[in-house]
C-alpha cells in the first residue's frame, strides 16, 4: 500500500517537511522582527517615519520582486541549495543589521535580506510539489510553521530586548537560520520523489524541465496567463498586500501610543532597572495579534471550500475596512476595545491569505501554477512592500486615525474588485 493511499508520509516526505517547516519559520522570524527593531531605530538613528518607511519598503519589495527569478532558478538548479543560500543570505543580512551605524546600513542590511528571502517561496512550494508524495499534508504543515514564525518571531524578539542590547538581540537572531542550515547539511531527501510517483504527469509539479525556458517563451506564458480574471486576482493580491505591509510594518510604534503602562501599574519591574526601561507591552499585543492570525488563517482556509473564493473575499476585504476605520476608535475607547479590535485585525488580516492563495488556483491553468504563483508574491510582497512607505508617508502628514482611514482604502478597493471578478471573471 503506497503512504499516498495508506494516508502516512514515508522518509522522504518527513524529512523535505522538516526542511521546509524550519526554514518557512525562519523567513518570517525575520520578516516580522524588523517592525519591532524599527521601533528602537526610530530613536536610535534619529530619522523620521517616512524615511525609515522607504528603507524597510526597498528591503519588502525585493523580497517581493526577486520571487519570479527565484522561480525559474529553482526549476533549472533544484531547491535545496537555493534555499541553503537563502538562509545563509538572511543570517549574514541580520549580522550586518547589528553593526548598522545609520539609516545607510540598515537599508543596505534590509536590502540583502529582502534579495535572500525572496528565494524561498518558489525554491520551497517547488520542493514540497516535486518531492512530496503526501502533498496536500506538506503544505499545511509548511503553512503552520510560517504562522509559527510570524506569531513568535516578533515574541521572541521582544523578549530578548528586554534582556539585551538591540544589537545583540539581531546576533542572536542570526541562530534560527544556522539551525536551520545544520539541519539541512544532515538532511537526506529526494527532491523529485513526488514526480517519478506520479509518473512524470503531474503538471504542477513539473519534472525539473518545466517553465520557459527562454525571454520569448516566458512573455508567451505571462501573455497567456494573464486573463481577465487572473489580471483582477492579481489586483486584489496586491490590495492585501499593501494593506498587510502598509498596517503591520509602523504596527508596533503605533500601538505603544495607546497602551497604558502595564509595567507600572503591576509593578512588574523595578522603576529604574534597565528592564524596565526596555519592557514595551506593544510589542507583546502586536506579538499576540499575530498569534490570532492562526485562526484566522484556519478558518479562512475551511471556507475556501465551503463558499466561492470571491464571496469570501469581499466579506473579509469589507471587514478589514470596517476594523481599519474603527481601530483608532476602539484604541482611544480603552485597553478592553484596544485588545478587541486588535484581534479582529489580526484575525481578519490573516484570514486572506487561503482565500487569494485558492482564488489564484481558480484562475491560472494548472501547467503554468508555478508562474501564477510566481506573479502573486511578486504581488504581494513586491508591489505589497509601498504599503510601508505609504504609512509613513501618512503618519508624516496627517495623524493617526487619518493613516488608518487611508489604509482603509485597500481593502475596500479589493472588496469591489472581489465584486468585479465574481461577475466578470472567467475560470480556465
Amino acid at each position: 500500500m503506497s503512504t499516498e493511499q495508506s494516508g502516512g508520509m514515508n522518509d522522504n516526505d518527513r524529512s523535505i517537511t522538516g526542511f521546509v517547516m524550519i526554514s518557512h519559520a525562519v523567513v518570517h522570524t525575520y520578516e516580522l522582527s524588523i517592525p519591532i527593531l524599527m521601533v528602537i531605530w526610530l530613536t536610535e538613528f534619529d530619522v523620521t517615519t517616512a524615511v525609515l518607511g522607504t528603507a524597510v519598503a526597498i528591503g519588502y519589495g525585493l523580497f517581493g520582486l526577486g520571487a519570479l527569478p527565484a522561480g525559474v532558478l529553482a526549476d533549472k538548479f533544484g531547491s535545496r541549495e537555493l534555499v541553503l543560500a537563502c538562509l545563509a543570505g538572511m543570517g549574514g543580512s541580520f549580522l550586518l543589521l547589528g553593526a548598522a551605524q545609520g539609516i545607510v546600513t540598515i537599508t543596505i542590511a534590509l536590502c540583502l535580506w529582502g534579495v535572500a528571502a525572496s528565494i524561498y517561496h518558489p525554491a520551497g512550494l517547488s520542493l514540497i510539489s516535486t518531492g512530496v508524495e503526501q502533498r496536500g499534508t506538506g503544505f499545511a504543515y509548511h503553512g503552520m510553521a510560517g504562522n509559527f514564525g510570524i506569531a513568535f518571531g516578533p515574541l521572541i524578539t521582544a523578549v530578548l530586548l528586554l534582556f539585551f542590547d538591540w544589537r545583540l538581540v539581531t546576533g542572536l537572531l542570526v541562530l534560527p537560520a544556522v539551525i536551520a542550515i545544520a539541519y539541512a547539511v544532515t538532511a537526506s531527501f529526494d527532491e523529485t520523489a513526488a514526480v517519478r510517483a506520479d509518473g512524470g504527469a503531474d503538471a504542477d509539479a513539473g519534472d525539473g524541465d518545466g517553465g520557459p525556458t527562454s525571454l520569448a517563451g516566458f512573455i508567451e506564458d505571462t501573455r497567456t496567463l494573464f486573463t481577465f480574471g487572473f489580471t483582477i486576482a492579481i489586483f486584489i493580491v496586491m490590495m492585501n498586500g499593501l494593506f498587510y505591509r502598509g498596517t503591520l510594518t509602523f504596527l508596533p510604534d503605533v500601538l505603544s501610543g495607546f497602551m497604558p503602562d502595564v509595567a507600572d501599574q503591576l509593578q512588574l519591574f523595578d522603576p529604574d532597572s534597565p528592564m524596565a526601561e526596555e519592557f514595551d507591552p506593544a510589542s507583546y499585543l502586536y506579538a499576540g495579534l499575530l498569534m490570532v492570525g492562526m485562526a484566522g488563517q484556519f478558518v479562512g482556509g475551511k471556507l475556501t471550500d465551503r463558499i466561492p473564493t470571491e464571496t469570501g473575499l469581499v466579506a473579509i476585504f469589507g471587514s478589514l475596512a470596517v476594523v481599519a476605520l474603527l481601530f483608532v476608535p476602539a484604541a482611544e475607547a480603552g485597553l478592553a476595545s484596544l485588545l478587541v479590535v486588535s484581534v479582529l485585525l489580526g484575525f481578519f488580516l490573516f484570514a486572506l491569505q487561503p482565500m487569494y492563495q485558492a482564488t489564484i488556483a481558480e484562475y491560472s491553468p494548472p501547467g503554468d501554477r508555478g508562474l501564477s504563483y510566481g506573479y502573486t508574491y511578486l504581488g504581494t510582497f513586491g508591489i505589497g512592500a509601498a504599503g510601508a512607505a505609504i504609512t509613513g508617508y501618512l503618519l508624516e502628514i496627517t495623524s493617526i486615525a487619518g493613516t488608518f482611514a487611508g489604509l482603509a482604502a485597500f481593502p475596500a478597493v479589493g472588496a469591489v474588485l472581489a465584486v468585479v471578478l465574481y461577475r466578470y471573471g472567467e475560470r480556465p
